[in-house]
């Protein structure tokens, strides 16, 4: 199974992922955790370009194409292999946050960022997805938070130095996503404490993978 986390920044997804992964592993799977972008060695050199805040003048089609250089690595040397050995994936964001950070925020054609995924990537589609869902102004006043204290590295800012407006549309693109594929999508409230949080992923593991004995 291929799992997604998805959200806006600092809403909380890489903190949950510890404990994603151990409840995962105590109902009996193997599971894999990689993320996007810098999931392949690759891949990191590709996320240094892109997180990196001097880089404010890129052009939305370069980052673009940086993404998708990024996913067709990871796909086919981390994802690929792990979901062929019969491991659960666990992905820090994939797809779907290219679609929103650059289509929907950006403005760059929908259209054509679905047909590169096609293309480029395999249509590779996760089984489910995990949206933290949580008000912009919270998350970036949680980001900055975690930055300025040296929780994270303050040489991977470049959007977290956009406007509120651009995290808005991010958050917007999101939940129409969402909308639009039921399914797939799992809606978690983020604005709660992390074991509040916790709780509520756990519900949606729980129903996802059933117990191994």
């Amino acid at each position: 199974m291929f799992i997604t986390l998805e959200g806006i920044e600092g809403a909380g997804k890489t903190t949950q992922l510890q404990n994603i992964v151990a409840f995962i592993q105590a109902r009996g799977y193997e599971c894999a955790t990689t993320r996007e972008p810098g999931g392949t060695a690759v891949g990191a050199q590709i996320r240094k370009v892109l997180l990196d805040p001097s880089n404010r003048d890129m052009d939305a089609g370069t980052e673009l194409l940086l993404y998708v250089a990024d996913r067709v690595q990871h796909i086919r040397t981390v994802i690929q292999p792990h979901l062929a050995a019969g491991r659960v994936v666990v992905c820090d964001r994939f797809f779907d946050a290219t679609l929103v950070y650059q289509g929907y925020a950006r403005g760059l054609d929908k259209a054509l960022i679905r047909s590169l995924h096609r293309l480029m990537c395999d249509d590779l589609q996760p089984d489910a997805t995990l949206l933290f869902d949580l008000a912009p102004a919270v998350g970036l006043a949680r980001a900055w938070s975690e930055i300025d204290s040296g929780g994270r590295t303050s040489q991977e800012t470049r959007f977290e130095n956009e406007t509120l407006a651009f995290h808005n549309k991010v958050r917007d693109g999101y939940l129409d996503l969402a909308h639009q594929d039921p399914q797939r999508y799992r809606l978690i409230d983020a604005h709660g404490d992390a074991q509040q949080v916790s709780r509520a992923v756990q519900e949606v593991l729980t129903m996802l993978l059933p117990e191994r004995r």
